[in-house]
């Protein structure tokens, strides 16, 4: 069980997403939630203060009456409550009610304890609120993804629990919950900031993370089925470009070859004093997309690091407007619920692991093209050439994925469009950023699996099995668990799925 209390590390964040452990509400936290609550009901006496007595955005001007304030919080969730679009996977959905709680755990929102207590509920039940793909624009925050969370801890809407979709009235009735008490801004606090794109960006920094090591592992793999030579992943060579992410890679594809029998030392064949050929049999140099890995992938390692650094002060920033200081005894008003900073990573990490997608279908393509490798029969296709196909069909799946990335790449940071009566005059779309960059990490699955039966298929091709690296040989048992060895043709789709899942795991 982990405690909610002062910082929640990117470690804690995925123990709890990925590894099912149960959060805590500290007491310490608690204190500090009821403190700023009871310190905002006094506050507000005589005072204007936007969102408890005041209309929203260009609706501001508009002085609420006391006795119209709570139902106020009520109307603006319900009344954003208007998405559209494919709901928000689950793991998606579960980040973002934890960064919510991380949010607001600051005791800066003035909220009732309440609605902490339902959102850790909501996250140890593992019960899912319906929230829809399209809406924010990331200005204001996840304003309309926000308020079909903030639907539910009312008591409204739609979750999903056990699997199945059902009203939240009869699942609160269910597990005995009580909605949340709205007392001053619950509503406004709920659905201000920038919790969705940021649990969506956790998400997607999670996966880019795993993507990165299989690009690791199948391009070292790839050496070895072309008998590479050592010196272009050696610690001399990339020490002298000072890129610690180049030599970070380098330094994984030594450790997954170390005890490989097929990688090759350029000393004991091109240096030997032996090659007298006027014209050489065996490439001098290899293809980039198996030379130039570190250079590639290097950036890609920093970039997926960069953007996990501001995802963690993300999730343990104050992302609400107002913001209430029960040390100034003072409400502050600004726009930390901007999604600049989310949106910009998000745009950052589609770009990196779109071009790890392409390095993936350019070394699918050496593996397809008996003309360039000069090893393996055209699509590692063990049946009889023409009459079957091996991975023919797959690579088209490949390279149609792979440009479907590198179109998703354009920049959503860039494209603000005005809105809320131009109020909102520059806007983050954060939330599209971070959820078409969940696409193309859902795509480069997809294209690594097409990869990683090749790989299988060629290493039996080949007769490798007992020359591989004893890494690569524990993956291409995996694989040769969930796909056998195939030469007659079957539709492929099944076990592309199956490998995808397993590189997901």
């Amino acid at each position: 069980m982990i405690a909610i209390n002062n910082e929640l590390t990117l470690e804690g964040f995925s123990n709890i997403l990925l590894g099912q452990q149960e959060v805590t509400i500290s007491e310490e936290t608690r204190q500090v939630v009821k403190r700023s609550h009871e310190f905002l009901k006094s506050f507000i006496e005589n005072k204007i203060i936007y969102g408890i007595n005041t209309g929203f955005g260009p609706m501001a001007q508009y002085r609420i009456q006391d006795s119209d304030r709570i139902q106020l919080q009520y109307n603006l969730i319900r009344s954003h409550s208007a998405g559209t679009g494919e709901l928000l996977p689950p793991d998606v959905v579960k980040a973002a009610m934890l960064t919510r709680l991380s949010n607001i755990s600051k005791g800066k929102s003035g909220i009732h304890i309440s609605v902490v207590e339902r959102l850790q509920d909501f996250i140890n039940l593992d019960i899912t609120p319906v929230i829809f793909a399209h809406g924010g624009v990331g200005a204001s925050g996840d304003l309309v993804q926000l308020a079909h969370l903030a639907l539910t801890l009312i008591g409204e809407g739609e979750v999903i629990y056990k699997g199945q979709r059902r009203p939240t009235t009869a699942v609160f009735a269910e597990l005995g919950l009580v909605p949340v008490e709205v007392v001053v801004r619950e509503g406004i606090s709920l659905i201000n900031g920038t919790s969705v794109m940021t649990g969506a960006g956790l998400v997607n920094y999670f996966h880019a993370k795993k993507l990165l090591k299989w690009s690791v592992e199948m391009s070292s793999i790839m050496n070895e089925l072309a008998k590479a030579h050592d010196d272009h992943y050696s610690t001399t060579l990339n020490e002298v470009k000072k890129h610690q992410g180049q030599q970070d890679i380098a330094r994984m594809m030594r450790e997954h070859l170390s005890d490989s029998q097929l990688i090759r030392k350029r000393e004991d064949d091109l240096y030997s004093g032996n090659n007298l050929e006027e014209i050489f049999k065996d490439k001098v140099q290899e293809y980039y997309s198996l030379r130039c890995v570190p250079q590639i992938l290097g950036p890609i390692l920093e970039t997926i690091s960069g953007v996990g650094s501001i995802l963690e002060n993300e999730v343990n920033s104050v992302s609400d407007n107002p913001i209430i200081s029960v040390e100034d005894e003072n409400v502050y008003h600004g726009g930390n619920f901007h999604g600049d900073y989310i949106s910009l990573e998000m745009d950052k990490l589609k770009l990196a692991i779109t071009r790890l997608t392409m390095l993936s279908e350019r070394q699918l393509n050496y593996l397809m093209n008996a003309k360039i490798n000069e090893i393996l029969p055209p699509f590692v296709n063990m049946g009889k050439l023409g009459f079957n196909f091996g991975m023919q069909g797959a690579q088209f799946t490949a390279t149609s994925t792979t440009a479907e990335n590198q179109t998703l790449s354009n920049s959503m940071y860039v494209h603000s469009i005005p809105n809320n009566n131009d109020n909102q005059d520059i806007v983050s779309m954060g939330t599209n950023a971070a959820m078409i960059t969940h696409k193309v990490i859902i795509n480069a699955y997809e294209v690594l699996a097409i990869q990683m039966i090749s790989l299988a298929q060629a290493i039996d091709i080949l007769s490798y099995q007992n020359l591989v690296s004893s890494r690569t040989k524990k993956i291409y048992e995996d694989i040769r668990q969930i796909i056998p060895v195939f030469s007659d043709d079957k539709p492929l789709y099944p076990a592309i799925k199956a490998v995808k899942e397993y590189l997901m795991k």
